[in-house]
């Protein structure tokens, strides 16, 4: 899935169309705010100042979001959005990692006290910050539009600007728990599993390949996702793991011209004899035998 149909998919189909190529969006939330928006992985990071009531859920919590709030989205961690209120106002930009190492090339927003796995990433704010944030994504949306060669510097001060006026504030956020919390925790646990693949080139290497990865990115201990997972599915987390993996390799293996060892690579595994080993081990086969 490319950025443009991530982008869709999250904000609706109303939603303009996002080149490959874009790395920074914003617009006012009225305008593409859907009623409810499914649990999803996306490939931007996204800031909203949201006005409107509603439910922001995770894998086996949620947050009641009763008054404004500025929230931050970490493309690694699926969520979904489910409105209250009928008026859903506001705003929200989004942005690719790549659009701020423009500025600092050392960043790396995964370990950003905002977006880092673990952290709460929804500030309630009172009426003075309001006008300020409110004040920053006009400015922003003011220059998006215009035709000023230096605007993506601009837009990237603006977001900055955003980033640390919300490591000024502290975390006021109360999590619900969630009663079907086993098959919400699944079907987000698979949602993450399909948005691995399918894998689309051998400089890449999967990410997420054991239990652990998944719990970690899901920000649920590993057992509790076992639980879940076994008692909705009847499979072990690492079952649906290990399944996805020999489908995506005897895919690669039957219809494309890489190499076994980059297979193996962008597979996750560092040396080819673990891939080979494991291949045969599920299919009965070697990887060369099957191509």
């Amino acid at each position: 899935m490319n950025k443009a149909e991530s982008a869709t998919d999250f904000l609706g189909s109303k939603m303009p169309s996002l080149k490959s190529t874009d790395q920074f969006i914003v617009f006012e939330r009225k305008e593409y705010a859907l009623k409810t928006v499914p649990y999803n992985r996306r490939d931007f990071y996204k800031i909203s100042l949201t006005f409107g009531t509603g439910r922001l859920h995770y894998a086996d919590k949620g947050v009641e979001i009763d008054r404004p709030a500025l929230i931050f989205s970490n493309p690694r961690i699926p969520y979904g959005w489910e409105a209250i209120s009928e008026e859903q106002e506001g705003f929200f930009c989004l942005f690719t990692e790549e659009f701020l190492k423009a500025k600092d090339r050392d960043l790396v927003l995964q370990d950003s006290p905002l977006f880092k796995i673990g952290t709460d990433p929804v500030f309630f704010v009172d009426d003075t910050q309001q006008k300020y944030i409110s004040t920053i994504f006009q400015n922003m949306l003011r220059e998006f539009n215009s035709g000023y060669i230096h605007k993506l510097d601009l837009l990237r001060n603006h977001v900055n600007l955003l980033l640390h006026e919300a490591i000024k504030m502290q975390p006021s956020v109360s999590y619900f728990k969630h009663q079907n919390a086993a098959v919400r925790i699944t079907s987000m646990f698979l949602e993450l599993l399909g948005r691995q693949f399918p894998v689309d080139s051998p400089q890449y290497a999967l990410m997420l390949r054991t239990a652990n990865d998944y719990a970690s990115h899901l920000s649920v201990h590993v057992n509790h996702l076992n639980r879940a997972v076994k008692e909705v599915t009847g499979k072990t987390t690492t079952e649906h793991i290990t399944e996805r993996i020999v489908s995506e390799a005897k895919a690669l293996l039957k219809h494309t011209s890489w190499s076994i060892n980059e297979i193996a690579y962008s597979l996750g595994y560092e040396y080819p004899t673990y891939f080979n080993n494991f291949f045969k081990k599920q299919t009965g086969v070697t990887p060369s035998s099957l191509r």
